[in-house]
């Protein structure tokens, strides 16, 4: 045991480190409905907001066990904490002797502590939808799954934005993890729940890394559940107002995020899957992770040392050498492949190129080859010039008739069969997003009408409009001549207009 005082308040730790304050363990009562665990490090300025969510929710505050282990602080969480624990028998706060930089450890404090039949974790700087457990724990009780998550909604000072769309674009009910596409992408501990036995059972533990923790911990879960289910409520909401410098993850240069990468790239490899969920798993480790992300920081174009990233890279490709399959062979973006034949090529010109004009142009000419859509990148050399992409829609016309808005396009690209509707959505406003019908047919032709009485519902704003496919994939309508038609219903006009990436967009104006 180890005392020391802080603030005239003696704190006893123990052998492992840590201190519960006022022994709430001892004093504990049955067992709750669910226990949610948030690591604290210097949150004085959004802590109270993320309690108080905790404190409001619709399931009943006494139904929830709540643990906040706050790693040595150095402004004022500890005295929010202490005030919140002294008010509430079911907070249980935590004190570390020692700052571990990663919220890994304290996490693991809280589900070594924790006594609900579900855990789920919240940020302290963020906060939970008023009915965001009930709905999630309900979930988990009627359906038997082990895993539940719902939509994470992130909050930006240009606006808000849905994270991880994939796993909250449609209500599932006890699926196989692996039948969702891309459920091993946006890893994050946010809007989650999970049965405490499958976390426990499996001695499942956030390794102690300064980043990609979570992704290693929720992989872990999610190879170990039987069935989970998602839902399209709302649940969390992602804090990223004013908090970027203060952020661990943007306190990680890319070469520490990518030696972190390595070491669950090389857990994934030595834990001997099938062969398909290892696939799934590490796909989304080397392409998005290790090649997308990698190449696209700014430091990469600016930097004379490139040779840096060419090192790091091929450490981690070494690592696919004993893979059973081409890994390559399953990226989900044509130009990452691209990126990897040209760096496996060791024409690092040419990649570097292809980074440069991807950054630079917004707009990129698409050819059409038997009616198959091709980017076009004319720096590069004529092998890899042309890079296939899955879908390309294209303008025909558009015309306002009997009040009707009515617009006409082509849509080039193997997967046109998968697109299911029209999306109408504000880009500074989650919570504003519209689905509509559309009509394609064989050959590709589309025909999307909107009555103008629904568009008079919307509020007043700018909005993107996009084809939805594959569950929630999306493309832009592309329109490159520079024109607009609109129209005046009752006291709103409607413009339909190219966007600054020529695309179609909308306009919804009040007329005074």
């Amino acid at each position: 045991m180890f005392k020391v005082r802080k603030k005239n308040r003696l704190i006893t730790y123990n052998s492992l480190g840590y201190h519960i304050v006022d022994n709430k363990l001892e004093n504990r009562r049955k067992p709750s409905k669910v226990t949610v665990i948030t690591p604290v490090y210097n949150s004085e300025k959004h802590l109270r907001k993320t309690i108080d969510s905790v404190i409001n929710q619709s399931i009943g505050f006494e139904n929830i066990e709540y643990i906040l282990i706050d790693d040595c602080s150095t402004d004022s969480s500890r005295d929010i904490l202490l005030d919140y624990s002294s008010k509430f028998d079911n907070i249980i706060v935590v004190f570390l002797k020692c700052n571990t930089g990663t919220p890994g450890k304290p996490r693991n404090i809280g589900i070594h502590l924790s006594t609900s039949k579900y855990i789920t974790f919240l940020d302290a700087d963020d906060w939970l939808e008023p009915t965001g457990i009930e709905s999630l724990h309900n979930i988990l009780e009627e359906t038997g799954s082990d895993y539940v998550v719902g939509k994470t909604i992130q909050y930006r000072s240009a606006g808000t934005k849905i994270i991880g769309e994939h796993e909250s674009c449609k209500e599932r009910r006890a699926v196989s993890p692996f039948s969702i596409p891309h459920i091993f992408h946006h890893l994050g501990p946010r809007a989650r729940m999970i049965r405490a036995s499958v976390i426990k059972e499996n001695q499942i533990q956030f390794p102690e890394m300064k980043f990609a923790e979570d992704k290693q911990f929720f992989i872990d879960v999610l190879t170990h559940c039987n069935t989970i289910s998602t839902t399209k409520t709302p649940i969390y909401y992602l804090n990223r107002l004013d908090n970027q410098q203060t952020r661990l993850t943007n306190q990680t240069n890319i070469m520490q995020k990518t030696e972190c990468n390595l070491k669950v790239i090389n857990y994934i490899i030595n834990k001997n899957l099938e062969l398909e969920k290892e696939q799934m798993i590490l796909n989304r480790l080397y392409e998005y992770d290790c090649i997308e992300r990698f190449f696209a920081t700014p430091h990469f174009q600016k930097t004379k040392l490139k040779r840096v990233y060419y090192y790091k890279l091929n450490k981690v490709l070494k690592t696919t050498k004993g893979l059973r399959y081409e890994f390559s062979d399953h990226f989900l973006q044509p130009i990452n492949k691209v990126v990897y034949e040209l760096f496996r090529q060791k024409n690092y010109k040419e990649l570097e190129k292809l980074f440069e004009w991807n950054n630079k142009e917004k707009v990129k000419d698409v050819l059409i080859k038997d009616n198959l859509p091709y980017i076009i990148s004319p720096l590069l050399e004529d092998e890899h010039k042309y890079i296939r992409i899955p879908l390309f829609a294209k303008f025909k016309e558009d015309y306002f008739t009997d009040d009707t808005y009515k617009l006409n396009f082509f849509v080039y690209g193997e997967r046109r069969d998968k697109i299911t509707e029209v999306i109408i959505k504000d880009g500074k406003n989650a919570f504003r997003e519209y689905s509509l019908p559309v009509v394609i047919d064989e050959s590709g032709y589309g025909r999307l009408e909107i009555d103008l009485n629904f568009l008079n519902k919307l509020p007043t704003s700018t909005y993107s409009i996009f084809l939805r496919y594959d569950e929630y994939m999306k493309i832009n309508i592309r329109k490159l001549t520079k024109n607009q038609i609109e129209h005046q219903f009752q006291n709103r006009k409607f413009i339909f207009h190219n966007t600054v990436y020529s695309n179609v967009g909308l306009k919804i104006r009040r007329v005074v």
